[in-house]
Formats: C-alpha cells, sequence, structure tokens
C-alpha cells in the first residue's frame, strides 16, 4: 500500500456517500411515481382477488349462516358436471376457434405486408374495425343477422329459394359463436402480426429476391419465421379469451335460451351461480379452478413453444 492510497480513500468516502444519496434520491422518487399505480392495482386487482379467494373457503348455510368449509367447495367442483362440460365446450372452442382466426390474420397480414394488395391502408382499416366495435354491439348485430324468422342471413336464404338453416339451435350455437369471436378479433391479431413484419429489415427481402426467391418462398423462409415471437402472443392472449369467453354466450342466451343453458361457459356458469344463484362462495372456487387452468395450459403452450425454438 502506497502513501497515497489514505489519501484517494479519504476523497473517495464523500464521493461515495454523495452516490449513495443520489441513488436514495431516484429511489424515493421512483417509489413516489409508481405509488398511484400501485394503490390503484391493489384496490382494484389484489384486494378482490383475495376477497374472492377468502369467500371460496366458506359456505353459505341456512343455519349458522357462512361457516368455514376449506377445500370443500374446490372438491365439490372438481366433481360438477356442469363445470366439466363447460370447460369442454370451452377446450373444443379454443382447438377450432382459434386456428381459423389465427390463419386468416397471419394471411391477410402476409398479404398487407407484401405491398400488392390495392388500397391496402383501407384494407387494413376495415380488418381491424371490428376490433373497436364492443362486443355487446357485436352479439346484438349477428343475432339480429343469425335471427330464423327476421334475419338477414334467412331473407337471403329465402331470396333465392333455399332453406336456411337455424343458426340458434342447440347444434349450430357454438359455430355461430365461433364466428362472432372471429370477427372481432380478427382484425387486432393482425395488426400485431403486421406490425411484427413491418420490423423485419427489407435487406433479407431484398437478398432473398436477388437469389430468386418468390414472394410465396419468402414468406415461407424469412416472415413465418420472424413472425414466431409476435403469434406466440396472440396464441397466448386467444387463450386466455378463450377460457374467459361470457360476453357473446350471455347475450345469445337471451336470443336463444334453448339452445345456451346457464352453464355454456365456466365463466358463465360462476356468474349464474353468484347473481342468479346467489351462491357466491361456491362461484369464488369455480372462478379459481378456471384461472388456474387457464394458467397452467398457458404456461405449457409457452414452454413447449420455447422448447421447440431452442431445438431449431
Amino acid at each position: 500500500m502506497t502513501a497515497e492510497t489514505p489519501r484517494r480513500m479519504a476523497l473517495s468516502a464523500p464521493a461515495a456517500r454523495r452516490s449513495r444519496g443520489i441513488h436514495a434520491g431516484q429511489t424515493r422518487t421512483a417509489w413516489l411515481l409508481i405509488l398511484p399505480f400501485l394503490l390503484v392495482f391493489a384496490a382494484f386487482f389484489t384486494v378482490p382477488l383475495g376477497y374472492s379467494a377468502y369467500l371460496s373457503l366458506f359456505t353459505s348455510k341456512l343455519v349458522g349462516g357462512e361457516v368455514f368449509s376449506g377445500l370443500d367447495n374446490y372438491s365439490r367442483a372438481l366433481h360438477d358436471p356442469h363445470f366439466w362440460e363447460g370447460l369442454r365446450r370451452v377446450a373444443f372452442f379454443l382447438c377450432v376457434q382459434m386456428p381459423i382466426m389465427l390463419a386468416a390474420s397471419t394471411f391477410i397480414a402476409l398479404a398487407l405486408d407484401s405491398q400488392r394488395v390495392r388500397g391496402g391502408k383501407f384494407v387494413r382499416l376495415l380488418v381491424f374495425v371490428p376490433y373497436a366495435v364492443p362486443s355487446v354491439v357485436a352479439t346484438l348485430m349477428w343475432g339480429y343477422l343469425y335471427g330464423k324468422d327476421y334475419g338477414l342471413i334467412t331473407q337471403m336464404f329465402d331470396a333465392v329459394g333455399l332453406h336456411a338453416p337455424d343458426l340458434l339451435s342447440p347444434g349450430s350455437i357454438l359455430g355461430s359463436t365461433m364466428n362472432i369471436v372471429c370477427w372481432e378479433f380478427v382484425g387486432y391479431n393482425m395488426i400485431v402480426l403486421y406490425a411484427a413484419l413491418r420490423s423485419v429489415p427489407n435487406d433479407l427481402y431484398e437478398a432473398a429476391e436477388i437469389d430468386g426467391a418468390g414472394q410465396w418462398r419468402i414468406a415461407w423462409s424469412i416472415k413465418l419465421p420472424a413472425l414466431r415471437p409476435a403469434l406466440l402472443l396472440t396464441l397466448i392472449f386467444s387463450i386466455i379469451g378463450s377460457f374467459q369467453l361470457f360476453n357473446e354466450p350471455n347475450l345469445l342466451f337471451n336470443i336463444a335460451p334453448n339452445a345456451i343453458g346457464s352453464d355454456f361457459t365456466p365463466n358463465l356458469y360462476a356468474y349464474n351461480l353468484a347473481f342468479r344463484g346467489q351462491d357466491n362462495n361456491y362461484a369464488a372456487a369455480i372462478a379459481f379452478l378456471l384461472g388456474f387452468v387457464v394458467m397452467i395450459v398457458a404456461f405449457v403452450v409457452q414452454g413447449v413453444t420455447n422448447r421447440k425454438e431452442r431445438q431449431a
């Protein structure tokens, strides 16, 4: 150790204290800035979630009122055929509707990105507009179109002398709901995928064209691989949205009560249990179980996708 070392330590100590003071001030400022968000998040997300978890551990009885029942509501839900039937229906909805919606979104995004679509900006706006329409309005509009007596689709079939299908019957109501959800969300997913395509450097396209690659080859070998992160994002959003299906069947229930029961989806089942059956405790358990299912499915899909990307 030289003679300069103590002097340097003496000089660096005040600088270190100033640095710690600045860092502490920045930390306090950061906490003050995010404090409003944390308060709102706690008030409207954490507290209701905790209260729902608390309710799910109790059972309401005519004699004795609210009594602690532990995991009895969860055990009851696991043996409830209405819950499993709704879950099966939503899983089928997911397996059929999601591939159709994402395929349509990807095709439109690729077509718009190729710059070969006339009026591309207008087409992009036209496809995106349904997402801006509230789901309540969209469902009521399609409910009118599906109407068996005065619906537009029925009138079109009658005009050409054909028998119109009953799109609100028990056998076709799930497909009709898929059509509404596709109409609502194709534009949203298209915008996400189109934005991902616009971030791909043009140099790659120019190099591929110099090598003689056509538009289909460029789309298959460059654009689709570049879309994987965006496709995974839309896939996760679609899974969550499918399991949360509520507005469309709830409104169609008023139009076709014989086709949609109170347990058409797990969300609708929990809603009817809570607000029509007054069984809030059991409804909270149903909601938490559905949340666990969504979390597990999303985690598995993301894990499988990431593993395939690492192996590629």
